[in-house]
């Protein structure tokens, strides 16, 4: 009888201790594209090198890494100030980079989520052209693209699935825009993929994101956005107040992590992996390892 007692509470202990260990855990979230990939791995590797245990969980959809994150599920990930004010919060009113992130921060700190630091990467949507043909059908803007659909010319434009039904994509573009490229003219598929299909010559436009390493590595020329359709995407780590409330010290290294990242620094990155075919491990350590922290 002793013996069953003391394996019984070996067992309460065991399991104690394993809960204890998942509440010291910190885990790091990170979206389906290359990007967010780096981006977890990095924030993985810093925050292991600063002390804490680490969980890494990439590859999820925009909504299922906030739905997972507001569930307790992930603890941390780097969000988009636009995505967060448009889809999760369906505000539509159009805000600067500054009202857009005070916006953010606000209406997800009800739901217990804290933006710390924006960094200065904004990873805005963009639509893309192969160089020359841009230069020869005269499109340098959406509005002339606008124009050019709009007078019947046969455009193909490549899009994730995302994109195209998500509240900030493609149907509210071509509202402001007041043109539509038409079903036969979409042309879906996934993120990755658009680069090299537009590269290709397989459709004419490209939806793509602007710190994309291959924009510049395929010569692509990206659209002017003259009415200002897109919100600022101003590239963010948020995390759970509870997380915060458990590790004091998390905001401050994540802020400071936040600091060393910008537009040509993140551009660099993802052309790294993508256009030179260096894992997201080796890009990841390599800049950690070449800060001055």
């Amino acid at each position: 009888m002793l013996t069953r007692t003391f394996h019984i509470a070996a067992m309460v202990a065991g399991a104690v201790l394993s809960l204890c260990a998942q509440a010291q855990t910190i885990v790091v979230g990170g979206k389906n594209f290359t990007e967010q990939q780096i981006l977890a791995e990095m924030t993985a590797q810093y925050l292991a090198g600063n002390g804490f245990t680490v969980d890494k969980r990439v590859g999820l959809g925009s909504a299922a890494l906030r739905q997972a994150q507001e569930a307790g599920q992930i603890d941390v990930y780097w969000e988009y100030t636009g995505t967060s004010l448009v889809t999760f919060n369906k505000i539509k009113e159009r805000l600067d980079a500054k009202a857009t992130y005070e916006k953010v921060k606000q209406l997800d700190a009800a739901k217990g989520l804290v933006w710390l630091n924006p960094s200065k990467v904004n990873n805005t949507y963009a639509l893309a052209m192969r160089r020359a043909d841009a230069q020869e059908k005269g499109i340098k803007s959406l509005s002339d693209l606008a124009a050019k659909v709009d007078g019947g010319e046969p455009l193909k434009f490549g899009s994730n699935a995302e994109f195209y039904a998500r509240s900030d994509g493609l149907r509210p573009l071509q509202a402001t825009y007041g043109f539509e490229f038409g079903r036969a003219n979409i042309v879906r598929m996934d993120s990755g993929l658009v680069y090299q299909a537009l590269h290709d010559g397989q459709i004419d436009i490209g939806l793509v994101l602007a710190t994309d390493g291959r924009v510049q590595a395929f010569d692509f020329v990206t659209l002017v956005d003259d009415k200002g359709h897109f919100p600022n995407y101003a590239l963010t780590p948020v995390v759970r107040q509870a997380t915060i409330d458990r590790h004091p010290k998390l905001a401050q290294a994540l802020n400071k992590l936040s600091a060393k990242l910008d537009d040509t620094v993140m551009t660099g990155l993802n052309a790294a992996v993508d256009v030179n075919k260096k894992s997201v491990e080796e890009v990841a350590a390599g800049f950690i390892k070449a800060q001055s922290w």
